[in-house]
């Protein structure tokens, strides 16, 4: 009986687990947490700007999801090196995103390859290097770098799948879309069933929409859906499960939908900012300080004609 109840009790210690690692509200930055054998989630601190990371062990060597700021990438890199004796041998660019890109040159000169959906590079000439300028007049770890702008991926991912596969794991990167940004990359685990979705599908409300494909951003989460998934790690906010990919895409088809209703009836970007009121079940997405913003992004967007980001940047 002592051992039953103890079997018991590490079979519900094993299940509480779970439940932490879906349902935490309280950040604990710069922490790891074990997913699944061999893949850590590191959650960002986002006082700092700084975006979640996920390292994945192969055989020899290992993938860190997402190059982060200069500083987060420093932080990154250390906590990889306490984790395994392995070199990190590529970094994935999820998007072109200063939190989740500029710290290239950190690993690069590290000896890693930074690798991207060819949008991402595509994306960098479009709007660099004034956003990475901008970046450095408030951020010490970007002026350091003393670069003019932000270091495009090593390596351009030109198809809609990219795989990784030494024997001990398969990886996939995966393209399905303009949501977020015009280069939005997943990595696929399919034996762990592990989903890094990049700010594509994040926890919580920090969806900057500025170069987002609004309308689209739903269509992407579906394709990404059709996987078969367990663990969810976003960019931002901590890992949860598929609830996060159908949250997110409840969360933009909401958005789309009010703002269009809004137009319809010939309301202005002001009067739909100030009256705009999303459901009960995407409110983890939702502040009232971003919710302004999305709003007048989707405006725009609907207005004009042609995806947010294809506006002016």
């Amino acid at each position: 009986m002592r051992r039953l109840r103890a079997l018991l009790l590490l079979a519900f210690s094993a299940l509480a687990g779970i439940a932490l690692l879906v349902s935490r509200s309280d950040a604990n930055p710069e922490t790891i947490r074990l997913v699944v054998p061999g893949v850590w989630f590191r959650e960002g601190d986002m006082q700092q700007g700084h975006c979640n990371n996920v390292i994945i062990e192969m055989k020899d060597y290992l993938i860190v999801v997402d190059a982060n700021f200069p500083d987060g990438a420093r932080g990154a890199m250390a906590d990889a090196k306490r984790l395994s004796s392995k070199p990190v041998k590529y970094v994935f660019d999820t998007h072109h995103h200063g939190d989740h890109l500029y710290g290239n040159p950190i690993w690069t000169q590290a000896g890693a390859t930074t690798i991207a959906f060819k949008q991402v590079a595509e994306e960098l000439k479009r709007l660099e290097p004034a956003r990475w300028q901008a970046s450095a007049k408030t951020r010490p770890d970007v002026a350091e770098l003393k670069r003019d702008g932000p270091e495009p991926p090593k390596q351009d991912i030109n198809e809609q799948m990219f795989v990784l596969n030494d024997g001990s794991r398969k990886v996939e990167f995966r393209h399905f879309g303009w949501a977020h940004t015009r280069g939005d990359g997943f990595a696929y685990l399919p034996k762990e069933q592990v989903l890094c979705s990049g700010d594509a599908a994040v926890n919580g409300p920090y969806n900057a929409t500025m170069d987002a494909n609004i309308g689209n951003w739903p269509t992407v989460l579906h394709g990404a859906e059709k996987l078969k998934v367990k663990y969810v790690l976003p960019g931002h906010g901590l890992p949860g499960g598929r609830e996060l990919l159908s949250g997110q895409a409840q969360f933009m088809a909401e958005l789309y939908k009010s703002v269009k209703a809004g137009i319809d009836q010939g309301k202005s970007a002001e009067d739909l900012q100030s009256s705009v009121q999303l459901p009960a079940a995407v409110s983890a997405w939702v502040s009232e300080a971003s919710l302004k913003r999305q709003v007048k992004d989707a405006y725009d967007e609907i207005k004009q004609g042609k995806p947010r980001g294809d506006i002016t940047p």
